[in-house]
C-alpha cells in the first residue's frame, strides 16, 4: 500500500480519513509514483504481476488476512500500555542472577533509545563501526580488570549459554584428558545447570552435580563449573577448589556476579581457566529475562578455542591505530560444522551500555556500589540475627540464605503480602538479594516481615555491628582497586559522557546515514513507536522468576505474539526461548531429536544440509550431534534435487532432517521447494526451513503449510527488532503440532505445553522478553495487509536494484522468469580476472559514498549480497545504485588501464580526511573524486575515520584490550 494522493477536499469518509493505516505508508518506502516507476522499468503493469512472475503458485497462502486489521501508531500503543499496566512491580530480592539496577539516564537517551546505537549492523566493516569497536574493547577491557584474565570475547547471549559453551570449550582444549565428565557445583543458579543439562545430553557428556568443597578429588572430569557467590550466596575459596581441579588435568570455569568482582580477589589470580558471568546489574533492566549481556573471560593460550567475537587492536594503511573483530576464521560461516560454536551474534547493545555504565561511575563509583549492597546486606544479616534467625553461610556477598523451618509458607506469604518478592530455598529457607536499587527503608521493611509483631529494631545499632562483621574474608578480598584503566576516570561527568558517545556514534554508519543493503540480514526500519515500549518499566523492571501471576502483562503479550507468528507462519505453536537465531536452529533440531526418541527411531542421525546454507547451520547440526551430509545446488542456485534423492537413497532411515533456507541464500524462489520436502517426508524425516528470509514470504507463503515441520524466525530481521550492532537478536522457533510437546522447558517457570525433560535452551524462560514489545507493535500497526504488503515490496525493491545493476555487474542467479526474491547476489569474479579489482575493494570504496557495504562473498565467494528491505524509497535505492555504477566505471578505468591497478580510487579506499588533508598527495585522481565522486556528497558527507585496516597484523599481533594511557595520548595528536 504504498502513499497515495488525495484531493484537497473530497467524499472521504470518516474511516477513509483515519490514521489506522498511516503506519503502513511509514514504514514501505516507496510511494506510488515511485512504484510506478520501478515497475515499468521491470516490464510490469502491476505488483501482482511480479509476484507472480516471482513467487511459486504451488506455495503462496496469503495466512495472514487472519491478522488484525492495521492500527495507528497511538492506538498500538495505546493498546500495549493497557496490557503492560497488567506486570506488578514488586520488590524483588529474588536474584539467581538478576538484580535491580538504575539505568543511567545519559545511557539510556543516547545509546539504548538511540538509532544511532540500535540500528547499526554487526561491525564486519570496521572502517565504519570505529565506534562500537570501542565500546565493544572498552567491554573487554572492563571483563579483563574485573575477572583478572588476560583476554575477554565481547560477550555471549546469556550465561547459562556461557557457561555452555565454556563446557565445550573445555573439552576441546583439555586433550590429555579423556573423561567425557563435567562436574557443576550443586549451587550454580538453575537455569545455567537446566541448560548445562540439555547441551551435555546433545554432546554425549555426563554432568556430575555435587559439592565442590568435598566432591572434587572423588571424580574424573575434563572441566568443573563453580558458582562464585553460590546460588545461595555462599563464598567459596577458590585457590583450592581450581588447584583441585587443575589435579585432575581439567579446566576451572568459575561463574562469577560481576558486582561481586568488584570486592573479591579475581578468579584469574587464582588460577581459573575461564571466567564467566552477565553484566545485568551494570545498568540493563532486568526485562523478564533479557536481552543481557553474558562475560566470557580466559587464559591467552586457548584464545582460537573460545567462542563468540572478539575485538582486536591493529592499525590501518595509515599506521593509526584502528580496531575490527580478530581471528574471524573461527566464524561459523567459514568453520561451518567444525566451528567452535554456532553462535554468530553477541550482544553489543547491551554490552556497550554495560561498559559505558561503567566508565560512567568510574572505579571508585562502581566499587561504592558494590561496598553499599554489600553493607546493606551485613546489617540485614545482623537483624535477621537479632530476630533469632540462623543465616546459612557466615561469608556472603548480596545474598542471604536464611533458615525459617516451618515458617517459610508463612514468611514468603507475608512478603507477597507487602509487595515483595523473595525465594524459597528448599523446604526450610529463604532467598534475600540485594542490589543498587535497595536502600535502608527497604531492609527495615524486610526485617518488619520477619518480626512480624515485633517491635522494629535500632538501625544505627545494626550499622554499627554490620561494620565489625567479617562477611568476606580478607584474604579473598582485592588488594587493587578494580578499573584503573584511564576510561574508568574520564567520563564522570555528564557533559563529558555525553560528548564521548555522541563522539563514538559520529565513527559508524547507522540506518540513520543511510540504506545497509546487507543480503540475509534484513537491515530494515526499526520504527520509533515499536521501540518506545521496551524502556517502559512495566516491561523493563520486571523479575523472570516473579510468581507469574504478577506478569499477567507479559503473559498477554506472549499469548498474542504467538497467535501473529503461527498465522504469518502457518505454524501450530511458538516459542519463545531462543535469544538468537542460532539458538533456535539448536532449539529445532533438538525438538527433532526429542520427537524421534519419543517414536523409538534414534537412529536418525543425519542431518542434511544444501551446499548454500547459512553456515550456522551445519554448526547447529553438529551441536545436537547431528551428522552432516552436503547436498548440492544446481548451476541456477537451486538445491539439487537429484543430489538428494541419492542422499536419501544413500541414508534412508537415517535421515532425521534437511535444513533449507528458502528463499534460498542464492535470492530465489526455487521452484522445487515442495518435492524435496515430499521427498523427505516420505522417508519420516524433518523439514527444517531456516526463517532467516522470512521477509520474502510473510503474507505470501508459509513454511508451515508447503512442507516445514519447524523454522526459527529472525525477529531482528523480518519483525523489527533492531540489530544493535550486533545483537540482540531473537530467534523464537515455530513447529507443526507433531513437535510442539519437545519444545523447550525451563526449571524456574511453567511454559504451557510443555514438558521439563524437553531441556532448556536460554537462561530465561522467554528469552530476550523485554524486546518482544517491538514485534509485538510492528504486527499490530501493520496488520494483515501491511505485513503483506512489506513482503510485496521488499520483493520490488530488489528486483528493481537488480534490473538498475544487471548492465554493470552479472546477476549470479535468478528465478525462472528472469526476477530475483528479496536479494540478490552480484558477480564480481569477471571483474576481478579482468581488472583485479576485488569485492573487499568495492566494499571499501562504498565507505566513500556513505554506504555500508552489501554482504561480502556469501553464500558464493567472489559476490556481493544486495538486501534493500521494503522500507528503503526509489530515491535511497537510486543513491545506492549510482554510487555502485560509479564504482564500475571507476573499475573500468583499472581494466582499460586509464586508472593503475595497484594505485586507484578502489584499492586505496576508503579515503579518510587524514588522506585529503595530506600535502604529500601521490594518487592519480584527484581529491574530489577520492572524497566526493557524486553530487549528493557535497552536501552530505561520513567520512571514515580511519583507513583500511590491516586484518592480518591484527591476527599476529592480537591486542584484544584497550591501549594504554600513552596510546590514547598519542590517538589524541592525530
Amino acid at each position: 500500500m504504498p502513499h497515495t494522493e488525495r484531493p484537497l477536499l473530497g467524499t472521504e469518509s470518516l474511516q477513509d480519513l483515519s490514521y489506522s493505516s498511516e503506519f503502513i505508508h511509514r514504514h514501505i518506502g516507496p510511494d506510488t509514483a515511485q512504484s510506478v516507476g520501478m515497475l515499468k522499468l521491470l516490464g510490469l503493469n502491476s505488483l501482482d504481476a511480479l509476484i507472480d512472475q516471482t513467487v511459486p503458485e504451488a506455495i503462496r497462502a496469503e495466512t495472514t488476512t487472519q491478522l488484525s486489521a492495521p492500527v495507528s501508531e497511538q492506538q498500538a500503543l495505546a493498546e500495549l500500555k493497557t496490557i503492560a499496566s497488567q506486570n506488578q512491580l514488586f520488590k524483588n530480592y529474588i536474584g539467581l542472577g538478576y538484580h535491580s539496577t538504575y539505568v543511567p539516564t545519559v545511557i539510556q537517551r543516547n545509546v539504548l533509545e538511540n538509532p544511532g546505537w540500535y540500528t547499526a549492523y554487526t561491525p564486519y566493516q570496521p572502517e565504519i563501526a570505529q565506534g562500537r569497536l570501542e565500546g565493544l574493547l572498552n567491554f573487554q577491557q572492563m571483563i579483563t580488570e574485573l575477572t583478572g584474565m588476560e583476554l575477554a570475547n565481547a560477550s555471549m547471549l546469556d550465561e547459562a549459554t556461557a557457561a555452555a559453551e565454556a563446557m565445550a570449550m573445555a573439552k576441546r582444549v583439555a586433550r590429555k584428558n579423556k573423561s567425557d565428565t563435567f562436574f557443576v557445583d550443586q549451587n550454580c543458579l538453575p537455569q545455567t545447570l537446566a541448560v548445562l543439562r540439555t547441551r551435555a545430553e546433545h554432546f554425549g557428556f555426563d554432568i556430575i552435580v555435587g559439592n565442590p568443597n568435598t566432591d572434587l578429588e572423588n571424580h574424573n572430569y575434563f572441566g568443573a563449573l563453580l558458582q562464585n557467590p553460590g546460588a545461595d550466596g555462599a563464598l567459596l575459596e577458590l585457590q583450592p577448589l581450581i588447584d583441585a581441579i587443575h589435579q585432575k588435568d581439567a579446566l576451572a570455569i568459575i561463574a562469577a556476579d560481576i558486582m561481586s568482582l568488584v570486592l573479591l580477589d579475581p578468579p584469574g589470580k587464582k588460577g581459573a581457566d575461564i571466567v564467566i558471568g552477565c553484566n545485568q546489574r551494570f545498568g540493563i533492566p532486568m526485562g523478564f529475562g533479557g536481552p543481557h549481556a553474558a562475560f566470557f573471560a580466559f587464559k591467552e593460550k586457548h584464545k582460537r578455542s573460545t567462542p563468540g567475537r572478539i575485538i582486536g587492536v591493529s592499525v590501518d594503511t595509515r599506521g593509526k591505530q584502528a580496531l575490527r573483530m580478530a581471528m574471524q576464521t573461527r566464524e561459523q560461516h567459514i568453520r561451518r560444522e567444525k566451528a567452535n560454536s554456532n553462535i554468530c551474534t553477541s550482544q553489543v547493545l547491551l554490552a556497550v551500555m554495560s561498559a559505558f555504565y561503567a566508565m560512567y561511575h568510574g572505579g571508585d563509583g562502581i566499587q561504592r556500589i558494590a561496598k553499599r549492597i554489600h553493607l546493606l546486606t551485613k546489617i540485614l544479616a545482623q537483624g535477621l540475627t537479632s530476630l533469632n534467625f540462623k543465616i546459612r553461610h557466615q561469608h556472603f556477598f548480596d545474598t542471604l540464605c536464611v533458615e525459617v523451618g516451618d515458617q517459610q509458607k508463612a514468611l514468603y506469604t507475608r512478603a507477597l503480602s507487602a509487595q515483595v518478592n523473595l525465594r524459597k530455598v528448599g523446604k526450610n529457607a529463604l532467598g534475600i538479594s540485594l542490589s543498587e536499587c535497595t536502600t535502608a527503608a527497604d531492609i527495615q521493611q524486610l526485617l518488619e516481615i520477619f518480626a512480624g509483631d515485633e517491635s522494629p529494631l535500632d538501625f544505627p545499632n545494626l550499622e554499627k555491628k554490620a561494620h565489625a562483621a567479617n562477611a568476606i574474608p580478607t584474604e579473598q578480598l582485592r588488594t587493587q582497586k578494580a578499573l584503573q584503566h584511564t576510561i574508568f576516570s574520564q567520563y564522570q561527568s555528564e557533559t563529558d559522557m555525553l560528548r564521548y558517545l555522541k563522539r563514538l556514534e559520529a565513527k559508524d554508519i547507522a540506518l540513520n546515514h543511510a540504506m545497509i543493503p546487507l543480503g540475509s540480514c534484513t537491515m530494515k526500519l526499526n520504527a520509533t513507536s515499536e521501540m518506545i515500549p521496551v524502556t517502559w518499566p512495566e516491561f523493563g523492571q520486571m523479575h523472570p522468576f516473579a510468581p507469574i501471576d504478577q506478569a499477567q502483562g507479559y503473559t498477554q503479550l506472549f499469548e498474542q505474539l504467538q497467535n501473529m507468528l503461527k498465522i504469518c507462519t502457518g505454524y501450530d505453536a511458538i516459542s519463545l526461548q531462543p535469544n538468537a537465531g542460532s539458538q533456535g536452529e539448536y532449539a529445532g533440531l533438538v525438538a527433532i531429536k526429542k520427537y524421534f526418541e519419543a517414536k523409538g527411531e534414534q537412529q536418525r542421525n543425519i542431518c542434511l544440509i544444501p551446499q548454500s546454507a547459512h553456515g550456522t547451520n551445519p554448526a547447529s547440526a553438529q551441536m545436537a550431534s547431528l551428522k552432516v551430509v552436503v547436498t548440492q545446488c544446481d548451476e541456477q542456485g537451486n538445491v539439487d534435487v537429484d543430489d538428494v534423492k541419492t542422499k536419501i537413497e544413500q541414508h534412508g532411515d537415517s535421515i532425521a532432517a534437511i535444513m533449507i533456507t528458502y528463499p534460498s541464500t542464492h535470492g530465489v524462489f526455487e521452484e522445487n521447494i515442495k518435492e524435496i520436502c515430499s521427498l523427505i517426508h516420505a522417508v519420516g524425516g524433518q523439514v527444517y526451513i531456516d526463517g532467516a528470509n522470512m521477509n520474502a514470504l510473510v503474507g505470501l507463503a508459509a513454511p508451515g503449510e508447503f512442507g516445514g515441520d519447524v523454522s526459527h524466525l529472525n525477529l531482528h530481521k523480518t519483525f523489527c527488532i533492531p540489530h544493535g550492532g550486533g545483537g540482540p537478536g531473537m530467534g523464537p522457533i515455530g513447529v507443526k503440532a507433531h513437535l510442539a510437546p519437545y519444545l523447550a522447558s525451563h526449571p524456574l517457570q511453567d511454559i504451557a505445553g510443555t514438558n521439563r525433560e524437553n531441556g532448556t535452551i536460554s537462561a530465561a524462560p522467554w528469552g530476550s522478553a523485554s524486546i518482544l514489545p517491538i514485534s509485538w507493535m510492528y504486527i499490530r500497526m501493520m496488520g494483515g495487509t501491511g505485513v503483506r504488503e512489506a513482503t510485496r515490496y521488499a520483493i520490488l525493491n530488489a528486483n528493481y536494484i537488480a534490473k538498475r545493476l544487471a548492465n554493470h555487474y552479472p546477476i549470479l542467479y535468478t528465478g525462472k522468469n528472469g526476477f530475483v526474491a528479496h536479494e540478490c547476489l552480484l558477480d564480481l569474479r569477471p571483474l576481478k580476472d579482468a581488472s583485479g579489482i576485488t569485492e573487499e575493494d568495492i566494499a571499501k570504496r562504498l565507505m566513500d559514498f556513505g554506504f555500508h557495504a552489501p554482504t561480502m562473498s556469501f553464500p558464493v565467494s567472489g559476490t556481493l549480497m544486495i538486501e534493500p528491505t521494503e522500507s528503503e524509497s526509489k530515491p535511497e535505492l537510486d543513491r545506492f545504485c549510482d554510487a555502485m555504477i560509479c564504482i564500475r566505471e571507476e573499475a573500468e578505468k583499472v581494466q582499460s588501464g586509464e586508472l593503475p591497478r595497484e594505485n586507484n580510487p578502489l584499492c586505496n579506499a576508503p579515503h579518510t580526511l587524514d588522506d585529503i588533508l595530506d600535502e604529500n598527495w601521490q594518487h592519480p585522481y584527484s581529491r574530489e573524486q577520492a572524497s566526493r565522486p557524486l553530487s549528493y556528497l557535497k552536501s552530505n558527507k561520513v567520512w571514515p575515520t580511519v583507513n583500511r585496516i590491516d586484518n592480518v597484523f591484527g591476527d599476529r599481533n592480537l591486542i584484544c584490550s584497550c591501549p594504554s594511557i600513552e596510546s590514547y595520548e598519542e590517538g589524541s595528536d592525530d
